[in-house]
């Protein structure tokens, strides 16, 4: 199923997966989680693994302030605003691939209505949805945050694990 979602990709993605072996209890396990779709991909998607702490210039330039995180860009590496933080496992990983699907197709399939309205918006707007891996109903809201990144450079989205930033 996953490999034939990933064969219909139009473009192409690149994940930049920010990570910190020895402080960061979930980074190995999801910059794994990052490689699987690439190597099902048929060379549509690459990851690239960033320290977060050695390349805090990376970091910065892409607005990661914690870890584990990924960043959804498109193939040509246009950030549209599109974050994971925390391991996409569970349900989450359709939240990757929903990812992945936007990015590469550069599209977000919103209604012109909601694409107009979207536009309008010109002051900085976060969106965090609040996930955990054993939730159905979380990865579509994800998904629509991430479909409004798509449309507004003025709107970053991030899909957050719960239960890995309790302080939040």
């Amino acid at each position: 199923v996953v490999a034939d979602r990933l064969g219909k990709l139009t473009g192409t993605a690149h994940l930049v997966v920010f990570t910190r072996e020895h402080e960061c209890t979930y980074c190995r396990e999801t910059h794994e989680l990052a490689e699987e779709p690439a190597g099902l991909s048929g060379g549509r998607i690459t990851v690239e693994v960033k320290d977060f702490v050695a390349d805090t210039a990376r970091a910065d330039a892409l607005g990661v302030d914690r870890i584990p995180a990924i960043a959804a860009l498109a193939g040509d590496g246009a950030d549209r605003g599109i974050r994971l933080y925390g391991i996409p496992a569970g349900y989450e990983f359709a939240s990757l691939l929903g990812a992945l699907e936007l990015v590469a197709r550069g599209d977000s399939g919103l209604s012109p209505s909601s694409r107009q309205k979207l536009k309008a918006i010109s002051r900085p707007l976060a969106l965090q949805v609040f996930v955990t891996p054993t939730c159905p109903y979380c990865p579509r809201a994800v998904t629509l945050a991430f479909q409004m990144a798509m449309e507004s450079p003025s709107i970053r989205a991030a899909m957050v694990e719960a239960t890995e930033f309790p302080h939040l």
